[in-house]
């Protein structure tokens, strides 16, 4: 559906800003893509590199192309970097050019304000294709990360299943949630409730891809409880609406279409996102995509004195 008032309406905009808002919007297209496509029987798996454990469905590709076409359209001269390695041919039948009034009304911050060839879109069309396919509905989230002269800096996170389950695939009410949010204005979509117990120390990791590393590291940071869980954008709205206290994922099992989006929110709402020896990660188009050091994740817990936690012999095996 083209929305031409929107797309209309805010020429005057900072591009960054409209950026974000064709994100937001054609986040939830996708989000419908991957709804439709849920309900096949058959939703067209391969393994990327025969990997069992890194499938690639048609919710994937379908989604991936859906948003970069759309984005591309829009807004030619920026860079965009999906996960997928499929071809990304303009495809007229996916492309959504409406954009989010509401994120239209904030207003940009100083140091965001940007020409294309300073900005970099990281799209991850479909992240927790594994819980997708074992039908863990809540964990599968799109996002797309959108990083300004190498930083993180606007997020957009959207839950295609939010209100359904595999037992109720049809809620009385429209199914999804869109969150996003902006460094240096705040994160919106979603309520923050602090924990009941301050001592708490709830840790997330992974559901499916458990290591000596990982292990060693979810021991070290002394848990009160572990949530193991599929998806980074998952984890990350686990920490951002307090359900968790820490994400910690010590392997190179991440891309930067994985993080861009949830360093940015959480950043936005003085959270922390950075590598499990606490160095933030940069978002250029020609860095090296994979987060060859891992994840450690935060919103209110000290984040450097997790970081002083974990083991040396792991900070070690993974800057080899």
């Amino acid at each position: 559906r083209v929305c031409f008032a929107a797309s209309m309406a805010s020429p005057s905009s900072p591009l960054v800003l409209r950026l974000l808002a064709a994100s937001a919007s054609v986040s939830r297209r996708a989000g419908s893509i991957i709804r439709d496509i849920s309900t096949r029987k058959d939703v067209g798996i391969v393994l990327k590199g025969g990997r069992s454990d890194d499938p690639q469905t048609e919710a994937d590709r379908t989604a991936q192309r859906c948003i970069i076409s759309s984005l591309k359209h829009q807004f030619p001269s920026v860079t965009i970097i999906g996960e997928e390695d499929i071809e990304n041919t303009p495809d007229q039948s996916l492309l959504h050019t409406d954009l989010d009034e509401d994120i239209l009304k904030h207003t940009l911050p100083d140091n965001l304000q940007a020409d294309g060839s300073d900005v970099v879109v990281w799209v991850d069309p479909l992240d927790g294709t594994s819980e997708f396919t074992a039908g863990f509905w809540n964990n599968v989230t799109v996002l797309i990360g959108i990083a300004v002269r190498g930083e993180a800096a606007c997020g957009v996170i959207h839950q295609p299943f939010f209100g359904m389950s595999p037992d109720n695939p049809n809620p009385s009410s429209p199914p999804g949630r869109t969150c996003w949010g902006i460094k240096g204005v705040g994160a919106y979509g979603f309520s923050y409730t602090a924990p009941s117990d301050p001592a708490r120390r709830s840790i997330a990791s992974t559901r499916t891809h458990s290591t000596v590393l990982v292990k060693d590291t979810i021991e070290a940071l002394k848990p009160t409880e572990q949530v193991h869980v599929g998806g980074a954008g998952c984890k990350v709205l686990m920490l951002l609406e307090g359900q968790v206290d820490v994400y910690a994922f010590a392997s190179p099992g991440t891309s930067k279409w994985d993080t861009c989006a949830g360093q940015a929110m959480l950043e936005a709402v003085g959270g922390q996102l950075t590598d499990i020896s606490g160095n933030r990660y940069r978002y250029t188009g020609d860095v090296r995509k994979k987060n060859t050091r891992g994840v450690l994740a935060t919103l209110k817990a000290d984040h450097a004195e997790l970081v002083g936690l974990v083991p040396d012999s792991v900070k070690l095996g993974l800057s080899n």
